[in-house]
């Protein structure tokens, strides 16, 4: 159980951390990735030093019994002030913030550092002997100053925690959001939830308490994996908001270049030279290179393009039952084939046939280079062509019959 309560979630936000770590120590001086650093720092600080056996340590080291308890309920106040820091900044945008936004940030800021203040006068003040590691909340519920601390603790982060929820559920209905950001916001919505759940539990215990009543279980066994759940869900939401465009990104830089991989090896054929590889190049520098090459090779092709092949092929490829736009991809995948062969050879199309357009082709280059993977489809048209079949059209769509 305690694996599950402090070291997952530590693990988790830590790696959550360290994905955005790189970013943020680039871009230190935009607030919202500030905000991002300091939620998930805090919140790494809460699960590593509230754990039993990091308590534990703390009391021994410093020789005061339940030292810990203030520290770590100073860290739950800073986190819980911290979320809310995140979500305004964040939900103020990348353009800025107004004075009452700055107002209301620097309000935020000077109450929760006040409560964590307030919380190491009143240990001071509290007569806590005996060390208790794990039900401290419970144990000095009804102790004076040391009943107000941990009232003050969970009051604090459950105020957050219900003001996050709402500003989570007001922004998650806004339009015009991006679908990773609703998601990412969700996510934070649903963690926030949990907290609130933490902090109930909590305090029923020292209710319970405080009625002369025992229901230290909640505090102890209901609690922590609660905080543990909503620790993961705070950290996926965070990369899915802002790492997740970012990667879906990337993935479709990676996805076009694939897609174009055919028609650029067809193309390195023709004896031109090669894109140049840059090791420190960008996905998106090497698909635009990738993609001026193809161009570039397709235009110098131009003379070689045979219309009367394309229109055979086009109508072919329908004769054998492909739907029109897959069609034209693959009667030009024929004919950029064909032109190649004849640039090898030297030889040009017949003088009655006239060459093929080939700004179709410069804009079609993915449906094109997807044609090239269907190997038996080409084969297939290439026989019907060669067989005769002829019905008249062009790689536009349209078609005409005698």
């Amino acid at each position: 159980m305690t694996l599950v309560a402090f070291c997952v979630p530590t693990v988790v936000l830590s790696l959550a951390l360290l994905v955005k770590l790189p970013t943020i120590i680039r871009l230190w001086r935009d607030p919202q990735l500030r905000a991002v650093g300091g939620l998930l720092l805090l919140a790494c600080a809460v699960f590593v030093c509230c754990s039993p056996a990091m308590i534990a340590r703390v009391n021994a080291l410093t020789g005061v019994p339940n030292v810990a308890a203030p520290l770590c309920y100073s860290l739950i106040t800073a986190m819980s002030g911290s979320c809310l820091l995140l979500i305004i900044t964040w939900r103020s945008g990348p353009s800025g913030r107004s004075t009452a936004t700055r107002r209301v940030l620097r309000w935020v800021t000077a109450g929760y550092a006040a409560l964590i203040a307030v919380q190491w006068p009143l240990f001071l003040l509290a007569d806590v002997p005996v060390e208790r590691v794990r039900d401290l909340d419970t144990y000095y519920a009804r102790t004076p100053f040391m009943r107000e601390e941990i009232l003050l603790y969970l009051l604090a982060h459950g105020v957050a925690c219900v003001i996050a929820c709402r500003l989570l559920r007001n922004w998650v209905r806004a339009d015009g959001l991006d679908a990773w950001l609703r998601w990412g916001l969700k996510l934070l919505g649903g963690a926030y939830g949990l907290s609130l759940v933490f902090s109930a539990a909590k305090l029923t215990a020292v209710v319970a308490r405080w009625c002369g009543r025992d229901a230290d279980w909640l505090s102890t066994d209901v609690a922590p994996p609660v905080a543990s759940l909503s620790a993961i869900l705070v950290a996926a939401g965070v990369i899915l908001s802002h790492t997740g465009p970012y990667l879906h990104g990337r993935w479709l830089v990676h996805l076009t270049c694939h897609e174009l991989r055919p028609l650029y090896r067809l193309m390195r054929t023709t004896g031109g030279p090669s894109v140049p590889f840059t090791l420190r190049a960008s996905p998106e520098l090497r698909l635009t290179r990738r993609e001026t090459f193809i161009r570039d090779v397709l235009l110098s092709l131009s003379r070689f393009l045979d219309r009367e092949l394309g229109a055979r092929a086009y109508e072919a490829a329908l004769s054998l039952g492909h739907p029109p736009e897959r069609a034209r991809a693959l009667a030009a995948a024929v004919a950029v084939t064909a032109a190649t062969e004849r640039r090898h050879t030297g030889t040009l199309p017949s003088a009655a046939s006239p060459y093929l357009d080939p700004t179709v082709l410069l804009r079609e280059i993915g449906p094109v280079s997807r044609a090239l993977r269907r190997r038996e489809d080409l084969a297939a048209i290439r026989r019907a062509v060669e067989c005769g079949v002829r019905v008249g059209g062009d790689l536009s769509g349209s078609t005409s019959r005698p």
